[in-house]
């Protein structure tokens, strides 16, 4: 028979205290919001941008251009604007990381209570990926920024309006195979980190209703498969037909 010391048990015990603390569950519950928050204001982000990276389709390549130099336009609120965005990526990495590091370490001793709370388990691949896939967003964040954001300069008259031709870029990195495949694996990523990131936002907030969470799970499903087959269109089409109707 293994014998557990009483100084194992004790340990055990202040652990499983700890965790328990009002305190403790507060700050547990206040992390899982803004994960939650932060979350659905990327989700966000991602939907509208999708939107203006698709107008690439359109025959006029001043349409694109002109988006995007609309955005530029703004100057300052712009800036604001991508501060803000910076803010919500690196507060729903850190906490969303803090969550996972939480619940792991109430597992190891033993403390642990199911996040469905008695309700039908949502946890899937998916879920226990989800720190995973959010490293590889966040590598391919940063150097989709690198590539496009701060790429190379070229400029183009539309209208009688100097800009940058971001339409003509698109065009050239799209027409490497390399970055083709690396950039559908990444949106098939992101379709992955999203599709269960969607339901566990609003989980996080409190939600939940026998009728309306399967209609939020399924939702996230479809909009994660929309958005990541809407971003995967741009590289395929542009490789495949050199972006020319």
């Amino acid at each position: 028979m293994i014998k557990t010391s009483s100084v194992d048990r004790s340990s055990a015990s202040v652990d499983r205290s700890s965790l328990s603390k009002p305190g403790v569950v507060r700050s547990s519950v206040t992390k899982k919001i803004i994960t939650g928050v932060t979350g659905l204001g990327l989700f966000i982000f991602v939907i509208f941008h999708l939107l203006g990276n698709l107008l690439i389709f359109k025959e006029d390549p001043g349409a694109f251009n002109e988006y995007s130099h609309t955005l530029v336009s703004l100057g300052w609120i712009l800036i604001g604007l991508e501060l803000g965005l910076l803010v919500f990526f690196l507060f729903h990495i850190f906490y969303g990381l803090s969550v996972r590091w939480t619940g792991k370490q109430a597992r190891s001793v033993g403390y642990y209570k199911l996040e469905s709370g008695g309700k039908p388990s949502r946890k899937n691949l998916a879920s226990t990926t989800m720190a995973i896939t959010g490293v590889i967003i966040l590598v391919f964040t940063v150097l989709h920024l690198r590539t496009f954001k701060f790429g190379p300069h070229y400029t183009t008259v539309v209208n009688g309006v100097e800009m940058r031709d971001l339409h003509r870029l698109v065009l050239e990195v799209f027409q490497n195979p390399g970055y083709v495949i690396w950039y559908v694996i990444a949106m098939v990523v992101l379709g992955f980190h999203l599709s269960y990131g969607f339901w566990s936002a609003f989980q996080s907030l409190g939600v939940y209703h026998p009728r309306l969470t399967p209609v939020l799970y399924a939702m996230g499903y479809i909009l994660a498969i929309a958005i990541a087959a809407g971003y995967i269109a741009i590289p395929a089409w542009i490789y495949f037909t050199g972006g020319h109707p």
